[in-house]
């Protein structure tokens, strides 16, 4: 494997040397929340391997197949999917979490369809990470605390269309049915909060 510098700046540790049953392979871009998250999954007994790009996350995947995974959906070099993807070739029975600063349905489903058990949105911490690669298969999580209100469903809605027209607006408001001008101004706006 290729060396990495920690956050310590010494070499970063890239294979599992502890339960081999908690090996956790942490990949993310962003090296304050990578670092605090692999610090925070060590408390609460993982063995964590923790990189930072794509190439780094299928290696490791494919040398060492974990049993648990976070992986950020959108890294430097590439989709995040293309570790889990990675992940499930290497060990199928994985449980992987996808992290996302970015979220809305579709990425969601994405990552559901590629091979996660979740998909959080960031920053997720420790205690929902935890939660969500441990979980005891129930078919459906715990309601929400604060559920999305109708008008960002409707908003996520909107998006996950608008990208599967490969972004392009009439096509969109053609599927959806309304005006194009009107789309136009629903896709300038903010998401709705909650």
């Amino acid at each position: 494997m290729t060396s990495e510098i920690g956050p310590t700046g010494e070499p970063a540790k890239l294979t599992f040397s502890g339960d081999a049953s908690r090996s956790l392979l942490v990949v993310d871009d962003d090296p304050p929340f990578r670092n605090r998250l692999a610090r925070a999954m060590e408390k609460r007994g993982f063995d964590v391997v923790a990189v930072d790009s794509v190439a780094m996350g299928i290696e490791v995947a494919q040398e060492s197949a974990p049993v648990f995974a976070v992986v950020d959906l959108r890294l430097g070099d590439g989709s995040g999917l293309d570790v889990v993807a990675a992940l499930r070739d290497a060990r199928p029975d994985s449980r992987i979490v996808v992290l996302t600063g970015y979220g809305n349905i579709a990425t969601a489903v994405a990552a559901v369809k590629a091979g996660a058990v979740d998909y959080l949105p960031k920053p997720a911490d420790a205690d929902a990470v935890e939660a969500a690669l441990l979980a005891d298969g129930r078919p459906l999580p715990p309601p929400p605390e604060n559920p999305m209100s109708a008008d960002r469903v409707r908003w996520e809605h909107i998006q996950r269309v608008f990208e599967q027209c490969d972004r392009n607006v009439s096509e969109t408001a053609r599927r959806l049915k309304m005006h194009r001008r009107t789309l136009q101004r629903i896709l300038n706006k903010h998401a709705p909060r909650g």
